[in-house]
Order: structure tokens, then C-alpha cells, then sequence
């Protein structure tokens, strides 16, 4: 995927949402993002530091998605985003989450929520 690895907590549930994570800092490993990947697993996730939307044009699989503002709170989500759709521009958002469709659901996820990341 991308360089860095990391973890993403929802302290707000006290739920981890990302075990084995990615970080796409650069604009080519934005740009690329999660195409050509495999679908991504429980526990894989990748973000994408400074979105404020995304696609998932050629992608083969859905995602979840949560963007993030500079703190870390979540201002909007998308469960189950499926391929070949953009998402809407989220003025607020500083950071984009991807991760495997239903943690959203699984992790009970909401609008307002507290995600913490630590980074190896």
C-alpha cells in the first residue's frame, strides 16, 4: 500500500478500528491510494493524510470510510462505499480513513467520535 504503519483507536467506543495499518503521505501514494490492492482484510486500513474526498474508480471491492478532522474526530462517514462513486468534499475533514466494509458497523462508529492513531 503506502509507507508507515499504524494503529486507529475509537476512544469514543473503546474500539480498535485498525490493527495493521497504512499511511499515504505523498501525493503519489494518495493518488494511488487503495487501487490495485487486495480487498482489504479486518484490521488493515490506510490513511490518507490531507483528503477532503475520495473515489473508489477502480476499485474491486467496498470500503468503510471516516473523515477525520485535525483532532481526530470523525465529521462524516461512509459504511460500505462501493466501487466506481466519489465521495462528497468535507471542508472540515484533515485526514481520510479507509478500512474493510462493516467496521463501521462492527466497531459502532459515530459522527462526533474520538479516533487516535499510533504510529511504528
Amino acid at each position: 500500500m503506502a509507507a508507515g504503519k499504524l494503529r486507529a483507536i475509537n476512544r469514543s467506543r473503546n474500539a480498535v478500528l485498525v490493527e495493521q495499518g497504512t499511511v499515504a503521505d505523498s501525493a503519489w501514494t494518495r493518488l494511488k491510494g487503495l487501487l490495485g490492492h487486495a480487498p482489504l482484510q479486518t484490521g488493515e486500513g490506510l490513511l490518507l493524510r490531507g483528503e477532503k474526498a475520495i473515489h473508489t474508480i477502480g476499485m474491486g471491492f467496498a470500503i468503510d470510510v471516516l473523515f477525520l478532522d485535525r483532532d481526530g474526530r470523525v465529521k462524516h462517514l461512509i459504511p460500505k462505499m462501493v466501487p466506481l462513486r466519489a465521495s462528497p468534499f468535507v471542508g472540515s475533514a484533515a485526514n481520510v480513513l479507509e478500512m474493510p466494509a462493516g467496521t463501521i458497523e462492527r466497531t459502532g462508529t459515530r459522527l462526533g467520535d474520538l479516533i487516535e492513531f499510533e504510529f511504528a
